[in-house]
């Protein structure tokens, strides 16, 4: 399947460091010929290529030789989708960065991570899934938002042992230090954060079992299906899926998704005999049945994570879907799961 990018949230601290620095927004969107109006559309997303162009306008712009640098510190887990969501809730560092591996795929986020030991130390990889040359700031946007993450998630304050970047040095390397609290080496065949293996195992200060569950199920469940898929409906099912709880797809987004016109989406949904709106229908009720067989799951919380307004709304919904309450909907499955006990 296509990778699907990266949400349009992406841009927004790249934007935030911009007014931070005291430049005019509008005048930096005419800059880099960027259309403002996918701002409307939080659920919007951009291919990787497009964040990278927009990042080098941006340094550009703000004639900021370490825009890249710089805007790493401010980066959010919630950029990345349901990807943050399972690293926020991991047990421990090397829980989270586990969890990168297993899913990316899946999520197609932008860049890489693997890792290995070296003596008590243990090295960071990471790299960029784009083809040909990769900006500095890219790069440097990574390993500063990985730094900062790790520190965020374990409330730490992580000592690195060693940078290496593949990209040639700065002329001036005091934003590193300010940065890292180390100067990198540069010219490398790897891209590497060396620190000490024991931060692998700092737990996570936001972990939360029970969030966890929830969008490690979701993740996992799309992973299994992807590749088992033949109709187009069924990829049109398996990408709505991927996209919660992050956000849920519009017609528009499918399309663009797709790389294909409204029109076309719904004449080969339609000669599959369905329709964007059963499909949306669909996933919503096959993902509401599954969470309400979970009592530790209250209705908000199943609300919450199908983007329903509020839980009046998703209640109203369900009932309409199954002619049940989503509390008689449990109550009915307590009673067949009596029965099949006795």
């Amino acid at each position: 399947m296509k990778n699907p990018g990266v949400p349009i949230t992406a841009v927004y601290p790249i934007m935030k460091s911009i007014v931070h620095k005291g430049f005019d927004i509008e005048e930096y969107f005419r800059y880099s010929s960027f259309d403002c109006n996918l701002l409307q559309d939080t659920e919007a997303r951009i291919t990787e290529e497009e964040l990278e162009r927009l990042m080098i306008a941006a340094a550009n712009y703000t004639q900021d030789n370490h825009f890249g640098l710089h805007q790493g510190q401010i980066i959010e887990l919630a950029d990345m989708g349901i990807l943050g969501y399972v690293i926020l809730h991991s047990k421990t560092v090397v829980d989270a960065l586990s969890a990168y591996q297993r899913y990316n795929v899946i999520l197609c986020s932008v860049f890489t991570l693997k890792w290995e030991m070296e003596g008590d130390d243990v090295l960071i990889f990471f790299s960029l899934q784009l083809p040909g040359h990769i900006s500095r700031h890219v790069v440097e946007e990574m390993a500063s938002s990985l730094y900062h993450l790790i520190n965020k998630l374990s409330n730490q304050h992580i000592l690195l042992h060693e940078i290496r970047f593949v990209h040639e040095a700065s002329a001036d390397l005091r934003p590193y230090m300010e940065v890292f609290g180390k100067e990198p080496c540069f010219g490398g065949k790897d891209n590497v954060l060396r620190m000490s293996k024991d931060v692998l195992n700092y737990p996570i200060l936001y972990s939360d079992s029970k969030l966890l569950g929830v969008f490690e199920k979701m993740a996992r469940e799309t992973k299994d299906e992807l590749t088992q898929s033949s109709l187009f409906s069924d990829r049109v099912v398996l990408w709505m899926k991927e996209s919660v709880p992050s956000f849920f797809p519009t017609l528009l987004q499918a399309a663009e998704y797709f790389t294909i016109s409204i029109r076309t989406l719904q004449n080969k949904l339609k000669a599959e005999q369905t329709s964007y709106n059963e499909l949306s229908v669909q996933v919503r009720k096959e993902l509401a049945m599954s969470y309400l067989q979970k009592r530790e799951y209250s209705v908000g919380d199943i609300a919450y994570l199908l983007h329903f307004s509020e839980p009046s709304a998703f209640q109203s919904a369900f009932k309409k879907w199954t002619g049940l309450t989503p509390g008689q909907y449990r109550n009915q499955i307590r009673v067949l799961d009596k029965k099949s006990i006795t």
